[in-house]
């Protein structure tokens, strides 16, 4: 009885799916995918096998996507959540991301739009379109203005190593650092017209990322930060501030935006077969997350902050190396972040003066083909604003954490639970209390909870207890021979309990 109406339920889903497949070639529907508005051109002329990836490949491109500059918060959520509890968050966050991707892909066959704003448009209609539209341009604009709190904290710190004096005005430096980095660097990048060839090398990024977590492994075996003080919150199970720390993480982990570009760059794509690529990227991209979060918080503890880089030493060589290579992920990351927004933004103003449901343009123009049209230079104006815009805000927050937060409860959970649960339960035929339901509903549940209560947490205490711009205390030389000296004390006592013998 189950099989059969399971069977029905899935001739139906497939026979809708044929109805609505090409609605999603429009490139309003593709504008959203981050990769794939950037790669789609120079997969014409090459055959399916060739343009499809298998098994590996697809997990690879999901990890990807996945693992990047979220996981350098991560000993911050731990510290803000408590050890123990931090742990269980984020074994509890994969599970329910892991979820969300495989419920998203459901979603698609419902519906048969194989886009994010397709099965939300499907789902709850031009409501559900511009919700997801407002989120989408949130999140990777709240991205890029922590891009440029990270590349201005992590170079500043390389900075100051050669020229010392500079010391002395970190703030100042740090602005420079960015405005100089953003004028130089990131509107050029921005502005390259076939931005598909940054696509091809997005790995490097998680190169990076890899490399600078075998440096924190690295520092804290080899004890070079054995001298970090101890505090009464160092190693405490679970702290109030866990809702702060569930963003943290959902942030670090949000990739739903890619999710339909995955899924429809699988060979034989199926259900099954994706669920098996769901399951080991988001373990693969647990596993790294957990291993930031532990080698970081056993390092510092308490001390965390919502930047783990900003807790090295500015001499430590090894770990300014790893700055250098955390500003390159994040300068390779940064223009797709603002392609999105800008192609967001460039939909909606075609939207709004058309008065069209769905607005058709040229999306397999050649970007290397400009012709210097007014819709290059509004192209151009868009860009330049939103990079603007996204500089004039950063130089107000100094922490990284705050930002992270905000941009994981506000953006990263309803679009990767609340946003893919409502979906599955407008789409579904099942009843709500159904055990196909229930799980959606949960998921919705538990992100609209985090969400509200969050957002009033966090609103209140956006400046959070960063440190940045200034030298940690264990970094100091009258700190470090205070700390050599009670450490050495303390190995004396032991010494002589142990040789005592008892009365």
């Amino acid at each position: 009885m189950d099989n059969t109406g399971h069977k029905k339920n899935t001739v139906s889903e497939f026979s809708y799916m044929l109805q609505r497949q090409g609605s999603d070639d429009s490139a309003e529907a593709a504008a959203f995918d981050d990769i794939n508005s950037l790669v789609k051109n120079n997969q014409q002329g090459t055959t399916d096998d060739e343009a499809l990836s298998s098994l590996p490949q697809a997990s690879f491109n999901y990890i990807n996507s996945i693992v990047g500059s979220g996981v350098i918060g991560i000993p911050y959520a731990l510290h803000r959540a408590g050890f123990g509890l931090g742990l269980f968050l984020l074994v509890t966050v994969a599970v329910i991301t892991d979820y969300s991707l495989i419920l998203m892909v459901r979603c698609g066959h419902l519906s048969g739009r194989f886009s994010y704003p397709g099965v939300m448009e499907a789902a709850y209609g031009k409501g559900g379109y511009y919700l997801l539209s407002l989120l989408q341009f949130m999140y990777p604009f709240l991205a890029m203005i922590s891009y440029n709190v990270v590349v201005g904290d992590t170079l500043s710190k390389v900075l100051v190593r050669f020229v010392p004096s500079w010391g002395n005005s970190m703030l100042a430096v740090r602005f420079g650092v960015v405005f100089v980095v953003t004028v130089t660097v990131i509107i050029p990048l921005c502005l390259y017209k076939n931005v598909s060839r940054l696509a091809k090398v997005s790995f490097l990024s998680l190169a990076c990322v890899v490399v600078i977590l075998l440096a924190v492994v690295y520092k804290l075996i080899g004890g070079d930060y054995a001298v970090v003080p101890d505090t009464p919150e160092s190693w405490r199970f679970a702290h109030s501030d866990l809702i702060p720390a569930v963003g943290i993480m959902a942030f670090a982990f949000m990739c739903h935006h890619n999710t339909f570009l995955v899924y429809q760059s699988m060979r034989d794509a199926t259900l099954e077969r994706w669920e098996k690529v769901t399951h080991l990227s988001v373990g693969f991209a647990w596993l790294v997350a957990t291993l930031f979060g532990i080698a970081g918080y056993c390092t510092f503890r308490a001390l965390s902050q919502g930047d783990l880089l900003e807790n090295y030493c500015w001499d430590d060589d090894l770990m300014n190396f790893a700055r250098v290579l955390f500003s390159i992920s994040i300068l390779l990351t940064f223009p797709i972040e603002c392609f999105v927004s800008r192609e967001i933004v460039r939909t909606q103003i075609k939207r709004f003066y058309s008065q069209e449901v769905v607005v058709q343009y040229d999306a397999d123009k050649d970007p290397a083909h400009a012709t210097g049209s007014d819709e290059d230079e509004k192209s151009v104006a868009t860009t330049l604003a939103i990079v603007f815009a996204a500089f004039i805000i950063s130089p107000y927050t100094e922490c990284l954490g705050p930002v992270l937060e905000l941009n994981g409860l506000l953006a990263a959970i309803p679009l990767a639970y609340i946003l893919p649960g409502l979906a599955y339960i407008q789409l579904s035929p099942h009843s709500l209390f159904s055990q196909e339901k229930l799980p959606a509903a949960g998921l919705v549940v538990f992100g609209t909870i985090v969400t509200i209560s969050g957002a009033a947490l966090l609103m209140p205490n956006l400046i959070g207890d960063c440190r940045t711009g200034t030298i940690m205390g264990y970094c100091r030389e009258d700190e470090l021979a205070m700390n050599a000296s009670s450490l050495a004390a303390r190995a004396l006592a032991m010494t002589q309990q142990l040789t005592t013998p008892p009365c």
